[in-house]
């Protein structure tokens, strides 16, 4: 049995998030049946985490197993069909025909060999958020939030830098999720200036709770317009209670845009 890693993107507008869902089409659905058809056997595919639905992802990893490796060891050539995947970049082939069969919202970037116990999710070192404020219409708004009242983004870069002072985020995590702690670890929280009208977000963290980042963008908006001071900001954080933050941002303007792993669960040639 192998194990590859398999780097992509995609549009998140017609999907209902990345994980399969019974009531609507997810993109972890659409891969798994793409990969069961290339390689002609059931394939799983694990992912990094789980976007919501709307959101849209510029970098996701996911991986899954085969039962006969893609790559034989001396030059690259396929154990299946007799086709050869360029060792140059490893799986870049495998990549090709995918691209080929999946629809356009979904592209593949590489897919590399690891470890049999490398796993997407739980080795992942940092993962990066961004969101996408604008301040006035724009034909782009479809990936972007539109919000036209005035905004104080030197404060909610001082409110943004406070969250790097605590690990608990239960008032940012949506209700009734199965995950054993809230407790994350952020590293980077910051708003920057990308065009006259558009601002960007960024939040890298250790891991994410779900809607966490929607809901700390919203948070942050109240704190930007006026409504909440730093103080009460950090007075949010302390309370533990979702219903103390601000409104959850509409997912249309994440994307999900990195994911970092320590080099040791890759394959040695890579």
């Amino acid at each position: 049995m192998m194990r590859y890693f398999i780097y992509l993107s995609y549009d998140g507008t017609r999907y209902h998030g990345w994980q399969i869902q019974p009531n609507g089409i997810s993109v972890q659905e659409v891969l798994n049946k793409a990969l069961s058809t290339l390689l002609r056997e059931p394939i799983e595919v694990t992912g990094a985490g789980r976007t919501d639905a709307g959101v849209n992802a510029g970098l996701m990893v996911a991986h899954f197993d085969t039962e006969a490796p893609l790559l034989s060891p001396q030059g690259g050539k396929s154990l299946r069909d007799g086709n050869s995947f360029p060792l140059g970049e490893v799986g870049k082939g495998l990549a090709h025909r995918l691209n080929k069969f999946l629809p356009s919202d979904i592209a593949i970037h590489k897919i590399v060999p690891v470890k049999p116990d490398a796993h997407a999710r739980f080795s992942a070192t940092s993962r990066t958020y961004h969101y996408y404020i604008i301040t006035e219409k724009s034909p782009f708004e479809h990936y972007a939030y539109r919000f036209p009242q005035p905004l104080d983004f030197d404060l909610m870069n001082e409110a943004a830098a406070t969250l790097l002072e605590y690990t608990d985020f239960t008032s940012f995590s949506k209700l009734h999720t199965d995950v054993k702690t809230n407790n994350c670890r952020i590293m980077y929280a910051q708003w920057m200036q990308v065009s006259p009208i558009k601002w960007q977000f960024t939040i890298t963290a250790d891991r994410f709770l779900r809607n966490m980042v929607r809901a700390i963008v919203g948070t942050l908006l109240d704190v930007g317009r006026g409504v909440l001071t730093i103080e009460q900001f950090r007075e949010i954080i302390e309370k533990k209670d979702r219903c103390s933050a601000g409104m959850s941002v509409p997912g249309n303007a994440l994307f999900l845009a990195d994911i970092t792993y320590p080099d040791d669960v890759f394959l040695q040639h890579e």
